[in-house]
């Protein structure tokens, strides 16, 4: 195992952060009593804390990915049939976040979705961007630095407060993928109306644990192989409705037709007359399993999921002896000289998380339980710090 404050994803410890849960603390804090059948559909052989890195599918959606791999080398699968089963994983993340079908657009990662928008500010336009933000939602933006495109990075808490006339959009994620901390929406989303901005939320590190509704914002990101549980090789984008015609297909293929098997030869350009005009041709195997994950996602709902991820999260950071946390993604530091203790603690509870931005974070989705979580906090009582 790499030594703690090395690089890569690891057997690691935590450190709180996040927005504390006002009065909460440690030893005020006591998990509801509940059953969570749900867990009962993961494999795992590990104490999983790393889905903010990667998600775990569920059974049903390693059994539905391997009948179609088994289908795919009998020479029994043809293009048509994977339309159904991509246009359901784009109605049940519709549902998921709270839009209208019309208004996903499907894609294989997150940057080239943000792209499309980071091609749309006009030049010389502000962007003003969370400091330490994810770079699959900077970068686009600062590849137009030759039209004069200003991305101007900010304190997370000050985004609201530094949109300004000059600011053409904000870009930020709901939750920061280092650290797990949540950008005040409320806040940004009103300071960009009062100013005239538009607001694009990349929902990467949010959806799938916590309940926002996409329609408020005139665009987001979400890459399906985290808390959707979904291979990697899936993401949406969701525009509002006078987004649709200030953004260009840059990508527009066949899958972008308004009828997609008459869009597979020649000109006219015929693009679909909503946001299907932005999607890209699919990676039908790897939308198997985002189809899957959804579906059993849906059966559990957005709340409960947000309500569970929040109780074991609270369960570990009360059993740590830690302040508890409204995020589902938790960053902490060892306390002085106790790497190695943390490190034997997490090799014995075969403990998977991460090493970002200089301390190690961990994550709770609906494959944990409270009571699997609460045991390994209570071993590490005294070893962790707030980071």
């Amino acid at each position: 195992m790499p030594a703690l404050g090395s690089t890569g994803d690891v057997m690691p410890f935590l450190a709180l952060a996040g927005d504390p849960v006002v009065g909460a603390t440690a030893a005020t804090w006591q998990p509801r009593p509940m059953t969570w059948s749900a867990a009962a559909e993961f494999t795992t052989e590990a104490c999983y804390l790393n889905t903010a890195s990667i998600g775990l599918p569920p059974a049903v959606t390693s059994l539905a990915v391997s009948d179609d791999i088994r289908l795919w080398a009998a020479g029994r699968r043809e293009p048509a049939d994977y339309d159904p089963l991509v246009e359901r994983a784009r109605r049940r993340f519709a549902d998921f976040v709270h839009v209208d079908p019309s208004l996903v657009a499907l894609g294989h990662q997150a940057s080239p979705l943000v792209g499309l928008v980071a091609a749309a500010v006009p030049d010389g336009g502000e962007v003003v961007v969370a400091e330490g933000e994810f770079t699959s939602v900077t970068f686009p933006f600062a590849a137009h630095a030759d039209r004069g495109v200003q991305v101007r990075e900010v304190p997370l808490g000050e985004v609201a407060d530094e949109v300004g006339p000059s600011t053409a959009w904000v870009a930020v994620a709901a939750v920061q993928s280092a650290d797990g901390r949540l950008a005040d929406l409320d806040a940004v989303e009103a300071a960009a109306r009062r100013h005239g901005a538009r607001v694009l939320v990349d929902l990467t590190q949010s959806a799938g644990w916590l309940d926002l509704d996409a329609s408020r914002f005139d665009a987001t990101v979400t890459s399906g192989y985290k808390w959707l549980l979904g291979p990697r090789g899936t993401a949406f984008l969701t525009v509002a409705p006078d987004v649709v015609d200030l953004l260009r297909p840059l990508a527009a293929g066949w899958f972008a037709g308004e009828d997609v098997w008459s869009s597979i030869y020649g000109l006219p350009l015929r693009l679909a007359g909503n946001a299907r005009r932005f999607d890209v041709s699919p990676g039908w195997p790897a939308w198997v399993g985002a189809e899957k994950s959804l579906e059993f996602l849906a059966g559990i709902g957005p709340r409960a999921l947000q309500d569970h991820a929040l109780e074991v999260s609270r369960a570990f950071a009360a059993a740590a002896g830690l302040p508890v946390s409204s995020s589902a993604i938790l960053s902490l530091e060892a306390v002085p000289d106790a790497d190695a203790q943390v490190s034997a603690v997490l090799q014995r509870y075969h403990v998977v998380a991460a090493h970002r931005a200089g301390r190690l974070r961990v994550s709770f989705h609906v494959h944990n339980t409270v009571d699997e979580v609460a045991r390994v906090g209570a071993a590490l009582a005294g070893l962790l710090i707030a980071g």
